[in-house]
Parts: C-alpha cells; sequence; structure tokens
C-alpha cells in the first residue's frame, strides 16, 4: 500500500535504545501478540472524572467506550492483514491480536527486529523485539487508532521496593495502622483491592505463615494472570516476589477482610496497560487498584501514556481509586541528566500518587537515606489538574508548571520500614511500592464505612477540611525540591489521619 495511504499513530515514535545490541530482523516464523486501543465513542464528562458521579462498567462500555463501527474497521484490517483476532473488550476499547511479526509490521508501518538490551530494574542484559520510529495506520482507520502496544516488548517497568541494610527500626503493617489511626471497626470488609504485578509471585503456605503470625485470618488472595503472566513465585527474595509479596502482606494486614486480587501481567507496556483495564472493568468492580511498578515518564512513548491515563479516567469514573508508588530515586527518578523527573502511572492526574516518609517514634521526615528517596516532583507532560490548583505546586525550569507529584504519603525509608516474609525469610523492605498498598487498604477501609467508593480521591483529599487530617512532613528533601508547610513535592499532603479523615470525608 502506498505511503500515502497510511496516516501515522501520533506519539506512537520510538528512538533506538541506546547500547542495544542488534540481533536480527523479526520474521513470519516470529508470532506477535499485540493490542490496539481504540479512541472513545464520546468522551468522558468531568463530572465523572472528577466525582462524585460514577458509572456501571455496562453503561461506561455503552457512552464511552469503542465505537463498533471503529471496531469492526480494526478487526477487519487485522483479518486482511493475516491477524488473528484473540479478544474484544469495547468497554476499555482494546482488541487483541496475534500473528506473523512480518504481517503485524506490515500493517502497521515498521521493521520488526530483536535486539539485546538492558532491563531498567536489573541492568541485566534482556532479549526482545524492538522497532524505531512511527507507527502507521491504512488511512480508513486513521484517528479510530489511539495505540499500538506489544510489537516492540521491551521491559517497561520497575518495582519500588528496597530492602533494609541495617535497619534498627521496623514495623509490622498492623503497628503502622494504628500509627496512622486507620478507622475502628472497619476491617475491608466488602470491599475488593486489586493488584498490578509484572513479575514474580507468591505462595499461599507463606501468605498463611505471615498473617497468622500477626494473629490475623488470612485473607482471600485470587491469581489472575493477563498476557500469558501468571503468578510464578521464586526462592529469591531480591527479585519481584519481594514486591508481589510486601504489597499482598500490606494490603492483607491493613484490610484484612477485603478480597484480593492479583493480576500478573508481563512487564511490556501491552501487559501493564492490559492488567490496568482487566482490573478496573472486572467484576466485582475493585474500591482500590494499587501499582507499586513505574518508570520516569519520558521513558515511556506518548500513545502508551495516553492510553494508560485514559484506563485511570476509567478507574474514576467507575469509583475506583488508583494508588500508585512515586518512586524511590528522589527528584531525579533515577535518570542521569541533573534534570528533575517525576515517575508514571504515578505522574497520570488520575492516580493517586504515594510518596514516602522516615518514621522513628514520633518524628517523621522526608524519605532521603537508605539507599533511596522518595520520587517527587512537576511532570513534564501532564498539565496542573483542577484539584491542585491551590496546592502552590512550582513551576519547573521551563517555566510552566504540570501535576504535582505526590499527593499522599507514608513511611517508605527501608531503615524505618515493613516486617514482611518473603521467599522463606523474615526481612524489612521499604520503598513507595509499602505505600500504594497502604493507602489501598485505607480506601478500602474509608469505603467500607461511608458506604460508598472515593473514586478520583484528590477531590475529596485537597479540599480544606481533609487537608487537616494529614500531617504535614515539613523537614527534608528528595534532591531537588525542600518539604515546607502545605502541599510540597517531597510528600504531598502529607501521611494520614485516618480517623480524622473519615470524619472529614461524612461531613
Amino acid at each position: 500500500m502506498p505511503s500515502s495511504e497510511f496516516a501515522a499513530i501520533p506519539g506512537s515514535a520510538r528512538a533506538e535504545i541506546p547500547g542495544a545490541e542488534s540481533l536480527r530482523p523479526a520474521t513470519a516464523d516470529d508470532r506477535v501478540i499485540a493490542t490496539v486501543v481504540l479512541r472513545r465513542r464520546a468522551e468522558l464528562p468531568a463530572e465523572l472524572v472528577f466525582g462524585p458521579e460514577t458509572l456501571t462498567a455496562q453503561q461506561l462500555a455503552d457512552r464511552h467506550g469503542a465505537d463498533p463501527a471503529d471496531a469492526d474497521a480494526v478487526r477487519a484490517a487485522l483479518t486482511e492483514a493475516g491477524l488473528e483476532v484473540l479478544d474484544e473488550h469495547h468497554g476499555s476499547r482494546r482488541i487483541t491480536f496475534a500473528g506473523p511479526a512480518s504481517a503485524a509490521g506490515a500493517l502497521f508501518g515498521t521493521e520488526l527486529g530483536f535486539v539485546r538490551s538492558a532491563d531498567p530494574w536489573t541492568g541485566a542484559p534482556v532479549e526482545h523485539r524492538a522497532r524505531v520510529g512511527e507507527l502507521r495506520v491504512p488511512a480508513a482507520l486513521a484517528g479510530r487508532v489511539v495505540a499500538v502496544l506489544g510489537l516492540d516488548d521491551r521491559p517497561v517497568a520497575r518495582p519500588h521496593f528496597l530492602p533494609a541494610q541495617s535497619s534498627s527500626v521496623s514495623y509490622t503493617p498492623v503497628q503502622l495502622g494504628s500509627t496512622y489511626k486507620f478507622p475502628a471497626g472497619t476491617d475491608g470488609t466488602g470491599q475488593t483491592i486489586a493488584i498490578l504485578e509484572l513479575g514474580g509471585g507468591f505462595r499461599p503456605e507463606e501468605l498463611t505463615t505471615y498473617f497468622q503470625g500477626l494473629g490475623l485470618t488470612p485473607p482471600s488472595v485470587t491469581a489472575v494472570g493477563v498476557d500469558g503472566g501468571k503468578n510464578s513465585p521464586s526462592q529469591d527474595a531480591s527479585s519481584a516476589d519481594g514486591e508481589v509479596l510486601l504489597d499482598i502482606e500490606v494490603t492483607g494486614a491493613l484490610a484484612p477482610k477485603a478480597n484480593q486480587v492479583v493480576y500478573f501481567a508481563p512487564n511490556t507496556d501491552q501487559g501493564f496497560l492490559d492488567a490496568l483495564s482487566t482490573a478496573v472493568h472486572a467484576d466485582p468492580t475493585p474500591v482500590a487498584v494499587s501499582i507499586s511498578w513505574g518508570s520516569s515518564e519520558d521513558q515511556w512513548t506518548e500513545q502508551a501514556r495516553t492510553a494508560f491515563d485514559a484506563a485511570l479516567a476509567d478507574a474514576a469514573a467507575l469509583g475506583v481509586t488508583v494508588t500508585v508508588a512515586a518512586g524511590d530515586n528522589g527528584s531525579s527518578d533515577g535518570q542521569n541528566d541533573g534534570k528533575p523527573h517525576t515517575d508514571f502511572p504515578a505522574s497520570s492526574p488520575h492516580a493517586l500518587a504515594c510518596g514516602g516518609t522516615t518514621l522513628s517514634g514520633e518524628d517523621e521526615v522526608v524519605w532521603n537515606s537508605g539507599g533511596g528517596a522518595t520520587g517527587g516532583g512537576v511532570s513534564g507532560v501532564f498539565d496542573l489538574p483542577d484539584y491542585q490548583q491551590d496546592a502552590g505546586v512550582p513551576q519547573r525550569a521551563d517555566g510552566r508548571t504540570g501535576r504535582g507529584v505526590p499527593d499522599v504519603s507514608a513511611v517508605a525509608d527501608p531503615e524505618t520500614g515493613y516486617q514482611v516474609l518473603v521467599d522463606g525469610q523474615s526481612l524489612v523492605y521499604g520503598g513507595t511500592s509499602a505505600v500504594a498498598p497502604l493507602w489501598a487498604a485505607l480506601v478500602a477501609r474509608l469505603a467500607q464505612s461511608l458506604g460508598r467508593p472515593l473514586g478520583l480521591a484528590q477531590t475529596l483529599l485537597y479540599a480544606d477540611a481533609a487537608k487537616a487530617t494529614f500531617r504535614d512532613i515539613t523537614s527534608g528533601n528528595n534532591g531537588d525540591y525542600q518539604a515546607g508547610p502545605g502541599w510540597d513535592p517531597c510528600t504531598g499532603l502529607g501521611t494520614p489521619d485516618g480517623e480524622a479523615l473519615l470524619a472529614a470525608l461524612r461531613g
């Protein structure tokens, strides 16, 4: 088909991976499984994203999901190209397809090849498919396709947990529930909390041992595989198992009667998005989704960020609060260009971004020790949301003000960290990874007491009455940013007083 009969997908361009070793071109013998993300049939009204109104999953699909005509057109193009449609979900606007890499490359105007590059978390060499340049679609699909994810299946995220090196102060999650005054008479009954994982796994018998050691009945924990991901525990506590067990154990200790559903997906932009969309559109709808994975927002393609942010907006419209770790590498977010960066998906205005503190007795300051520091700063791609208009978010070096990160915090320093059981070892872990499930558990307990979900919780938390329920962290820094009175790009609004917050939300 002549190039004039193709249209570029906005934001789909990829550059070559620095230092990657080219291995070979992809051929017809190489099978690709990828996801096409479609546009909405109608935009989401602000009152559905920012609340208090919500929709059911069916209402969202009927009013703001994929247009059936768009889905028909994409399905026909895929079939004509020799690709097989595996699944369609009009509510989340996704079509999953499979087929020869050469056919997929031809349809979307790109050449796929195999390379070896460094994993963003471990630094170890990983072989994967890659592409360079923009993706294109046949002109008949122009504007209908928002993103095509999975053709390039490089690892996209890293977990935000850290082991303690020499911790003399540590806490059980139950103790932290008392410190942060989680509402009495609540335990998560009737609520479902989803947890997203891009690797690792858990053993049910180990969870039983951990929770019985805390004097708790083990919670209901169900594993769900997405895009071929599965619950795959190893014998290595420093692997992604550490992330999985930290998330489950913190959630289960603080909301022991909530049902947990843990979604395992490959560490790719496709896997990450599909896990989120599957969780958000599940039945029953979760009250919260906890995400402890991410990477600097400028490491993502614009199409992937846009698709993921739209899925987070879906969550808000459905009444789901998505709690996301803000990162463990301070204001640089692990980038080496000397500039501040924020972590995505925490930087999405539709995510409740969770920063970290150091907690020792009554003293609580910004976490910047123990081999890490809380992420936080000002987004370079997302505009300042309405709920932060009066928060005092500073300008970036380029003179613009964007979405400020984080929104809220809790203890994250591994040297004053969480007591966990991972692959048979009693350990102390920290990182903002622990804060996301802590806040997900608090959201579940607040929703249980209120009898309604919180959805995009920031619209409530930034209100004057709710802001007064936070412990303002005014000491410390995360590199480029200093804590101070009120919201700041280190710990956001601060750490919670759950009882006072519940009273404010009732008011």
